[in-house]
This record gives structure tokens, C-alpha cells and sequence, in this order.
């Protein structure tokens, strides 16, 4: 009995910290706005304004998970932008060509890079 209540105040205080690591400034401006140069960095970021800002403002999290902590290599985003995933739409090569889906990969790594 005495195990399975040190186990629940365990759990619990694990829970508690997992909660209050958590980022309370979702979507806040946290430094300045990021300058974008490169021509190609610049048509990713029409790309992301057009299919991906409503719901990874400015890569972090809304709707959807936020892109900006996330290490994912660029051939893996392709895919699941390509497919789709859970509440993620698909985007096939008539919606974001594969052009524009390379410069949209460079702005995202960009966007981390610049966090």
C-alpha cells in the first residue's frame, strides 16, 4: 500500500513538472522580428504565409504543433506535408509545388536557426 502511494506522488510530481516546463508564451513575440534576405528563404515564407501560418503561427504552436523545437530532417516535413498527418491536410505538388516545397523547408529551418 505504502509502494503504490510513493508510485501516485511520483507520477504526480512528474506530471507537475512535465505541465510547468511547458512554454505559457504560445504565438508571443519573444525577440525581434526575424529579417529574412535570401530570394529562396523569402518565397518559403509566402509559402508557410499561404498554407502553414493559420495553423504553426510563425512556427510555433496553434492548431497545430509548433515547428520551431522540432529537429526533423527536411526529407521527413516533405513527407508529411506531401501525406499529411491526424488534423494536418495533405498538400500535393499542385498546391505547393516541389520548388516552392524546397523553399518552404529552407524557411522553416530558417525560422529555427533564427529562434
Amino acid at each position: 500500500m505504502k509502494k503504490h502511494r510513493v508510485l501516485l506522488a511520483a507520477v504526480a510530481i512528474l506530471a507537475v513538472a512535465i505541465i510547468g516546463c511547458s512554454s505559457a508564451r504560445r504565438g508571443e513575440a519573444i525577440g525581434r522580428p526575424v529579417q529574412v534576405s535570401s530570394p529562396e528563404i523569402q518565397r518559403g515564407q509566402i509559402v508557410f504565409q499561404q498554407h502553414c501560418h493559420r495553423c504553426h503561427p510563425g512556427g510555433e504552436g496553434g492548431l497545430g504543433p509548433s515547428l520551431n523545437n522540432k529537429p526533423v530532417p527536411s526529407f521527413l516535413m516533405k513527407t508529411q506535408v506531401r501525406a499529411g498527418l491526424g488534423a494536418m491536410p495533405e498538400f500535393d505538388k499542385h498546391e505547393i509545388s516541389p520548388d516552392e516545397l524546397d523553399d518552404l523547408m529552407r524557411y522553416i529551418i530558417f525560422l529555427r536557426r533564427a529562434r
